[in-house]
């Protein structure tokens, strides 16, 4: 092989200065080098390509094009070489030799001219100094595809100078042989070497070839139409970029050009992980250039509460740095987060009318992030109030309606939308806080999750009616009349004052009932107090807390037999009576759920039992 004599040139004074950048500063991790390195040789293959289908008098022959990767652990050695569009002598000068000139954003500039698209995703002088970050030296062996063009050797340890010289039978291409120093060892690791490959360069559209084996076998989906790609593709392009071993629940795959060109495929996974018992997920979304990888799980992509989304957006408009690692406007980035957020809450809205099955299998694992975003997302929170779902008074067990199916079947005059909160169906049904709305035939919703108060009274109304939880006090909703033997008058304001008077330290008002039915006392939050369901909560926080906040209001039935003959017996034996009004209030706070020491009240109860028992005896 004949070699020419070698010639040692300075790098250029700015190349000097953007190495040290490079090898110190630029990029936060160095494994990128070889990202940088397989976009680089994607670009030669891209130009080749498109040089040899214009009727450019190129080098031609049959070898596929493709990207080949050696590592050779016992060399400490990364070389990387494609049979793509190569470099002529002056051409390796002017792109590794002076400041960060980019011959493939020069190649592009040209073809934006001729209005010709081809796929270039290389910064070649600046991404190819990024091998210094790991390297001892650097070869560089390269020929031009253009015909009677002489092969080139480049050498340099990155330090002052380079070397070049003229070398012939040299392959159409160009190859690069990383000499790694002995603390970059990894990096002649195959098993490294691929995982990284896997993560940052999967996606290009040649073959990336490391020691003998292909390892970007799954293509770049997104940049496909719809109907080019089957079921069992997308299940296996899931599996890769979630990481996951099922198949998704639901998939969105959808292109935009405005106001940004984004291509994107979300996955929705089976199940919530979170609900599993696992830590709080990072966001499942990775961002693309021009199908390499910019940020992986990208937090400002989607909004926190779609953390679970798995799935990629790519976009070749994003204003990269110089090193791709981190886009130069942000105002961009808020656009394709707007972009995405948006399809994917309307894509919901039309899977929740075409399959409501396979909505309610959604939002039975994924529910909570949406009441999340409803807290949390002003932006979107009347979006997402839509999707909501909760079981009601008139549903199945099991079956759910919308807020808005709530309010298409409100009756004439109602105005509020009414909910409550209890541990199950059962417990609510069973409990004090429906009589009224039975009587009176109106729709109650049941939420059963201690969130679901807290979105309900976060979202305050929907579609112009109020939220109102069942046990406020202001339900404006009465009974139409009690029966005669009802306490009334002068004779109930009485039992009440004295009723208030006894229990002062557990309840902040007594007051006469025009919802109860059935039950002879109900705990009630009057207007703007916490919630019984939030005081649950807040009680499960913090074991000190007492039981009840001073601002609850007891309600009680004037026409329930208890309270009848109670107002009788606090005139024949007061200690009795004010046992009974206690463990009334007891029973009441029980009911809500707001009972937290029951050792009073147990030995209440066995104190009003040997009571009674005695009595009996004497009668």
């Amino acid at each position: 092989m004949a070699v020419d004599k070698v010639q040692t040139k300075e790098f250029q004074t700015e190349v000097k200065q953007l190495l040290d950048i490079v090898i110190h500063s630029l990029y936060t991790e160095k494994e990128i080098f070889i990202r940088e390195l397989i976009s680089n040789a994607s670009d030669a293959l891209e130009k080749y390509r498109y040089h040899s289908m214009s009727g450019d008098e190129v080098l031609k022959d049959d070898k596929p094009l493709q990207v080949t990767i050696s590592c050779n652990l016992k060399e400490n050695t990364f070389t990387i070489s494609d049979n793509g569009i190569g470099m002529t002598k002056e051409e390796i000068v002017e792109n590794l030799g002076t400041i960060a000139h980019s011959g493939s954003k020069a190649f592009l500039s040209k073809l934006k001219k001729e209005n010709k698209e081809t796929e270039l995703i290389g910064q070649f002088g600046v991404g190819f100094y990024s091998a210094f970050m790991v390297a001892e030296n650097v070869t560089v062996l390269t020929k031009s595809a253009y015909k009677g063009k002489p092969g080139v050797k480049w050498f340099s340890d990155g330090s002052e100078t380079y070397e070049i010289t003229s070398q012939n039978d040299l392959p159409r291409g160009t190859k690069i042989i990383v000499k790694l120093r002995d603390d970059m060892k990894e990096y002649a690791e195959v098993e490294r070497v691929k995982a990284l490959i896997k993560q940052h360069s999967n996606f290009i559209s040649f073959p990336i070839m490391l020691n003998g084996d292909r390892i970007n076998t799954i293509e770049a989906l997104w940049t496909k139409g719809k109907n080019e790609v089957t079921d069992d593709e997308y299940n296996e392009f899931y599996k890769f970029i979630g990481n996951a071993f099922d198949e998704p629940l639901l998939r969105l795959h959808f292109n935009a050009d405005a106001p940004i060109d984004i291509k994107t495929i979300l996955f929705v996974p089976k199940h919530n992980v979170e609900k599993m018992g696992f830590n709080r997920q990072e966001s499942g979304i990775s961002l693309y250039c021009k199908k390499i990888l910019i940020e992986k799980h990208s937090k400002l992509i989607v909004p926190e509460w779609l953390r679970f989304l798995k799935g990629v957006v790519d976009s070749e408009d994003l204003p990269l740095n110089i090193s791709r690692e981190a886009w130069q406007d942000k105002s961009l980035i808020k656009k394709i987060s707007k972009v995405v957020t948006k399809r994917f809450i309307k894509f919901l809205s039309e899977t929740a009318k075409s399959d409501n099955e396979k909505y309610n299998e959604f939002f039975n694992e994924f529910g909570v992030y949406i009441k999340e975003g409803v807290t949390s997302d002003f932006e979107y929170k009347n979006e997402l109030s839509e999707l909501l779902r909760f079981e009601s008074s008139k549903t199945e067990p099991g079956k759910t309606i919308s807020l808005n199916e709530y309010v298409e079947r409100m009756g004439d005059g109602q105005e509020k939308i009414y909910f409550i909160n209890g541990a199950n169906r059962e417990a609510i049904e069973s409990g004090p806080y429906l009589d009224i709305f039975k009587k009176k035939d109106i729709e109650v919703i049941y939420t059963f999750e201690v969130i679901d108060d807290y979105v309900l009274v976060n979202l305050g109304e929907y579609k112009g009616k109020k939220l109102v939880s069942s046990d406020s006090a202001n339900l404006d909703i009465e009974m139409d009349e009690n029966s005669e033997n009802a306490l009334s008058g002068t004779k109930l304001d009485e039992f009440c004052n004295w009723f208030k008077e006894e229990t002062k330290n557990d309840v902040a008002d007594v007051k006469p009932s025009k919802r109860l039915v059935d039950n002879p006392a109900i705990i009630v939050t009057p207007e703007n107090g916490m919630s019984s369901s939030m005081q649950r909560v807040f009680m499960a926080m913090n074991r000190d807390m007492p039981s009840l906040p001073s601002d609850k209001i007891l309600e009680i039935n004037p026409a329930h037999d208890l309270m009848i003959k109670l107002s009788e017996l606090k005139k024949r034996d007061s200690d009795l009576a004010k046992e009974m009004a206690h463990q009334i209030v007891d029973n009441a706070k029980l009911t809500a759920g707001l009972m937290v020491n029951t050792r009073d009240m147990v030995d209440r109860v066995y104190k009003i039992m040997q009571n009674l028992s005695e009595k009996s005896k004497e009668e």
